[in-house]
Formats: structure tokens, C-alpha cells, sequence
């Protein structure tokens, strides 16, 4: 297929040819009609003029032309039969992509109703697999419920059997049960009497224990002259066994001044042990402890 501007080109050459032939044309006729009917007559003489024309050149320029116009129109067809071509094949490319999509979507609707059948086909077999595992389910409860009916028929017997062998020793086990029963009780007595004794004992010791510390910080206690009488001052006491402070500190309500309670720590600190011999049961390795005074 030619281009625009080679068309024009090949245009314009054609036109060329055709005004060429017509200017041949147009002096051959002009050759021929060279006279004038109302010229006088020369007297001299008859003078003849003619005018050749090569006719082989205008023939030769029309073969030409109507060459070129014969290419033209056959290049004219061979374009416009390319293009009935090129609309040929895109009308069976358009075809193609066509029956390709409708083969596509054919498939998907195959493949779609595949995969109905073989979800459909699974559950149903989904369903008979829960029948029968219900069927067996079913049967197996069955069997068990028929054995423990056996067996509880044959405990049934049992127990009847076992009750007739213990009748007999039924009163004798009373009686013996009853004899524990009293000895039990006795003993929780005792039990209980013992306890109560060592509790009070236990107080009475941890009553005597805080006595002790309290006498044996007063007697340590530089008593300065803010102190009041009403004094109470609770304080946190770490010792080990034996007696031996680690740490004192005031670590609860204390109605005494900076002074009082400085003097309090110290007495603690400077007897270096609390009583310990004879408390040993009582003994606690952090105690709470009330400091009181309440005057001479």
C-alpha cells in the first residue's frame, strides 16, 4: 500500500501526462485552421506553410498515462483487497476470541457443574457415612446397655449372695463399731483436754515473753525529760535464736516526740539480746512489740 505523499507524487505525474497530450492536441488543430478567409490575395506568390507534428511521442505519452492510470487502479485494488483482507481476518479474529470465550465459558459451566456433582456425590456420602456410624453408634449402645443389664443382674445376685453372708455378722460389726465409736470419742477428749492445756500454757508463756522484753527495755531505756507518762509506742523487732537484735524500728502509732522515740530504739539496740532462755517455744524471729509507759 502506498503512502499519501507517493500518491500525490504519482498524482501529479499523471496529470502532467494528461496536460502534455492535450497541448499536442491543441497545436495540432491550430496547425491545421492557420488561415484567414478575409486575407487579400498576395500578388507575389503563393507561399505554403505545414507544420509536422510527431504523433509517436503524444502516443507514447498516453500509453503512459494510461499506465500509470492502469497501476494506479490495479494498486487501488490490490489495497482495497488488502483491506477486505485485513477486515476478513479481523472479523475471524473477532470470531475466534469469540468461540474461545464461548468455549471458555462452556467449560466453566461444565466444570462448575462437576463440581456441583462431586459435592452433591460427597455429600451423600457424608450422609451415609453419618447413617451409618448412627446405625453403629445406635447398635453399640445397644450392646451396652444389654451387658450392663447382665451385669447388673449378676451383681443383682452377687449382692443378694454377699448381704445373706454379712446378716450374720451384721450385729457383731455394730457392736464393734460402736466400741470404736466410744474409744474415738475418748481419745478426741483427751485429744481436746491436752490442747486446751498446752494453749493455755502457751499463752501464759507468750504473755510472760512480752512481760520480759518490756522489763528488759524499761531497764535499758534512758527515759529523756519530754518523755510523758501514757507513752505507747509499737515497734517492729527482728532477732535471731537467742535473742540477738538485728533491726528495730518504730512501725506503728507512737504518741511520743523524736527524742522518745530515738531513746526507745536505743534502749532495744543496747542490750544487744532479748530474753531467750525458756522461750524458746514462743519464739518469733520478727516480732510486734508495745512499748508502754505510763510513769514511775
Amino acid at each position: 500500500m502506498f503512502s499519501w505523499q507517493e500518491f500525490n507524487a504519482r498524482l501529479r505525474v499523471f496529470a502532467l501526462a494528461i496536460g502534455v497530450h492535450v497541448l499536442m492536441a491543441a497545436l495540432v488543430v491550430l496547425g491545421t485552421m492557420h488561415w484567414e478567409p478575409f486575407r487579400k490575395p498576395n500578388p507575389v506568390g503563393l507561399t505554403i506553410e505545414a507544420v509536422m507534428v510527431d504523433t509517436s511521442e503524444i502516443k507514447k505519452q498516453r500509453d503512459e498515462a494510461k499506465a500509470a492510470a492502469e497501476r494506479e487502479e490495479r494498486r487501488k485494488q490490490r489495497d482495497e483487497e488488502l483491506e477486505r483482507q485485513r477486515q476478513r481476518e479481523k472479523e475471524q479474529q473477532k470470531q475466534k476470541e469469540k468461540d474461545a470465550a464461548e468455549k471458555r465459558q462452556k467449560e466453566l459451566e461444565e466444570q462448575k457443574k462437576r463440581e456441583a456433582q462431586d459435592r452433591l456425590q460427597k455429600l451423600r456420602m457424608e450422609n451415609e457415612r453419618k447413617l451409618e456410624e448412627e446405625r453403629l453408634k445406635q447398635q453399640s449402645e445397644l450392646e451396652k446397655i444389654t451387658k450392663q443389664r447382665e451385669a447388673a443382674e449378676k451383681q443383682r445376685k452377687l449382692d443378694e449372695e454377699r448381704l445373706k453372708q454379712t446378716e450374720a455378722r451384721k450385729e457383731q460389726d455394730l457392736l464393734e463399731q460402736q466400741r470404736l465409736q466410744r474409744e474415738a470419742a475418748a481419745k478426741r477428749k483427751a485429744d481436746e483436754e491436752a490442747r486446751e492445756f498446752r494453749a493455755g500454757q502457751q499463752a501464759t508463756l507468750s504473755d510472760n515473753y512480752q512481760a520480759a522484753i518490756q522489763s528488759f527495755v524499761t531497764q535499758n531505756w534512758l527515759r529523756p525529760p519530754t518523755a510523758k507518762p501514757g507513752l505507747r509506742c509499737t515497734l517492729k523487732i527482728v532477732q535471731i535464736p537467742g535473742g540477738e537484735v538485728i533491726s528495730a524500728a518504730i512501725a506503728g502509732k507512737c504518741n511520743g516526740d523524736e527524742a522518745t522515740r530515738r531513746s526507745i530504739l536505743a534502749a532495744v539496740e543496747r542490750g544487744g539480746a532479748l530474753p531467750y532462755r525458756g522461750f524458746e517455744d514462743v519464739f518469733q524471729r520478727q516480732i510486734d512489740f508495745i512499748f508502754i509507759y505510763d510513769g514511775d
